[in-house]
């Protein structure tokens, strides 16, 4: 089908192109790409902008020998693409499927597995340390777009590599913009003579016959000041004054200007930085116009772009929060929002379309967006900090120091909670419950459903000290009528029996709730008795008088929940019934001491048992 792509089958492949040839290869890899993600949906908008990237990569690099690291990995499906894997991208992201990310164990082409952003930098200085220190010749190429770069720890890495004497090269991709006016015929002089192998060797030369002292001193002075208010039109003072020699910015999507610059920048030593602006969805019209939309836009139609309806049953948690956030905005002046760069995708665009002075887009900055809705906090305003579960871990440290110690009413909502779907390990909410639930004074609770999702934010304004934890799923709610329906405040710490029984009592919270209920009566039918099923909704403070009853009342006491069964609901009820001296049976449904594979959403609770079928096989275990 492809004349030129359907030949590439490793990155040697690649070299024995001329620059039509490459041109040719990135039109095609554009194409397959579009092609297999309009069934098979993935992050599209990104890997669009950076195929003649990734192709000049490869084609003047040597990878695997040389390491090319690349960031949260939205950008790296033309990698995968010419790395092998052409045939398994068609199965991107599903059960047994290649990830959709780059993976160590799943090609020597991945050099590091990434899934969040603003690692690269650290990593790929780890790696020209470990050259270095090993006596191995080897290049390494850190990729990172100009979203990641807002990550405090880029700048970490970056602080550290410019003042060491690393041979790395950092390529900065700009897709935020096209390229600016200083692209003109001075620029690409200045670009070409800086770049110039006869210049850096005549520099190097000059500075070894100077050697050390007073006249080398003020020459690098000068040469450096001269060079820093040239650079600073083109914004890179910062990296030269964090250590890096600047490059750029240069078309990142002409092929033919990638290759010529990467080969220029390969002889060179020390830490470099090469400035790319390309444009995210490039050649593909919807992509481009859109780019927000695109960058995952779900099933679409490759030949006109008209993304296929997603049919959802029920409202999405996340439209919830946003139009409830909305609707708390309006009736309390204090209220405002934080979200670290997802606005769309956790609701909270909403706010910002209604209300923009009281919306803050931070930018991949989780640990600093906790600690400004502290600080918010302190001044007397009422924060809703929207983080993804999976990202939230990074702010761990800000939530117990600045939040916690501090008694601040912050509202802390965990978005994508639980299994994720087709993300896979990297993106799993699995963890929050267990990590949160030591912290002193903090409040974690889990809605089973849009309305309860209501009430608990109605709850956390309510709610005098903080930290006030609200986890949900990604994906729909369960169908229940919300918009029309008056809040409730919901006392922290008190569950709700949803289902009364006997024999058994299982103890769910969040939505996992919901299949607990369809699994005693599947219970009821098949073995003649049913489980009683609670609601916990607060894993923080615990419902003592539930657990009072579960132990007198019960044979055996099941717990499920969509965290990591270590540590979460089921280690804290098995720590209550043990140090009550209960004697009764603990037994828990959630996600194993392992990683969980990318699959669909539905899938994974069946993997994990947590479908109503795995929790009727739970209440058999007990009979």
């Amino acid at each position: 089908m492809y004349e030129i792509l359907d030949t590439i089958h490793t990155p040697a492949d690649v070299k024995k192109l001329d620059i039509d040839g490459l041109r040719k290869l990135c039109a095609e890899i554009r194409d397959y790409m579009v092609r297999c993600c309009a069934v098979n949906p993935g992050h599209l908008g990104s890997s669009l902008g950076a195929v003649e990237l990734i192709v000049g990569l490869h084609y003047v690099y040597d990878a695997p020998a040389d390491k090319l690291v690349f960031d949260v990995g939205h950008q790296a499906y033309a990698h995968k693409i010419i790395t092998g894997r052409r045939e398994a991208f068609k199965g991107n992201r599903t059960r047994d499927g290649i990830s959709g990310f780059p993976k160590r164990d799943e090609s020597p082409y991945d050099a590091f597995g990434t899934g969040h952003s603003s690692t690269s930098i650290s990593a790929a200085l780890g790696f020209a340390e470990a050259a270095r220190m090993q006596g191995r010749d080897e290049k390494v190429v850190a990729l990172i777009g100009d979203g990641a770069l807002t990550g405090g720890l880029a700048f970490e890495g970056l602080n550290n590599a410019g003042s060491s004497a690393a041979d790395l090269l950092l390529i900065v991709n700009d897709n935020n913009q096209s390229i600016d006016s200083n692209t003109g015929a001075l620029h690409e002089y200045l670009l070409r003579v800086t770049t110039s192998g006869k210049y850096n060797q005549l520099k190097n030369l000059i500075w070894n016959r100077i050697g050390e002292g007073r006249l080398r001193d003020w020459m690098q002075k000068v040469t450096k000041d001269t060079k820093s208010n040239l650079v600073r039109k083109s914004g890179g003072a910062i990296f030269e004054s964090l250590g890096f020699r600047y490059f750029g910015p240069i078309d990142g999507n002409d092929i033919a200007q990638v290759v010529d610059i990467l080969r220029r920048l390969h002889s060179l030593r020390g830490p470099r930085l090469l400035h790319v602006h390309t444009v995210k969805g490039k050649g593909y019209p919807a992509a481009e116009a859109d780019p927000t939309t695109w960058h995952a836009p779900g099933k679409f139609d490759p030949e006109t772009g008209i993304r296929l309806p997603s049919n959802y049953k029920a409202a999405r948690y996340q439209d919830v929060f946003g139009e409830v956030l909305v609707e708390l905005a309006r009736s309390d002046r204090r209220v405002v929002g934080i979200t670290p760069a997802m606005a769309t995708g956790c609701g909270m665009s909403r706010l910002a379309a209604e209300m923009p002075e009281r919306f803050y887009d931070v930018g991949i900055e989780e640990e600093h967006a906790v600690t400004f809705s502290a600080g918010l906090a302190a001044g007397g305003m009422r924060p809703f900090c929207n983080i993804y579960s999976s990202f939230s871990q990074r702010a761990y440290d800000p939530i117990i120091h600045d939040v916690a110690l501090q008694h601040l009413p912050v509202v802390l909502c965990f978005d994508r909670a639980g299994l994720v779907g087709e993300d896979g390990a990297t993106h799993h909410g699995c963890f929050d419950l267990a990590a949160y639930r030591s912290i002193p004074g903090a409040v974690i609770s889990a809605p089973r459903n849009e309305k309860e999702l209501k009430d608990l934010m109605y709850s956390g304004l309510a709610a005098e000290r903080g930290p006030y934890i609200i986890r949900y799923p990604r994906g729909c709610g369960e169908g229940v009528s919300w918009r029309e329906e008056a809040p409730v405040i919901r006392p922290s710490g008190k569950g709700e029996l949803l289902l009364d029984g006997t024999r058994v009592a299982i103890l769910a919270i969040g939505p996992s709730a919901n299949r607990a209920v369809e699994a005693a009566l599947r219970c009821r039918e098949k073995h003649g008795f049913t489980p009683a099923v609670w609601d916990m909704r607060f894993l923080k403070p615990i419902d003592a008088d539930i657990l009072e009853e579960a132990a007198r009342r019960f044979e055996a006491v099941l717990t499920v929940e969509d965290g990591c069964l270590a540590g979460g609901l089921f280690g804290a009820v098995a720590e209550y019934m043990e140090a009550g001296d209960h004697g009764i049976k603990v037994h828990g449904i959630g996600i194993p001491d392992r990683f969980i594979a990318q699959d669909r959403q539905q899938a994974q609770w069946a993997e994990c048992g947590l479908d109503a079928d795995g929790i009727l096989l739970g209440v058999e275990r007990f009979l």
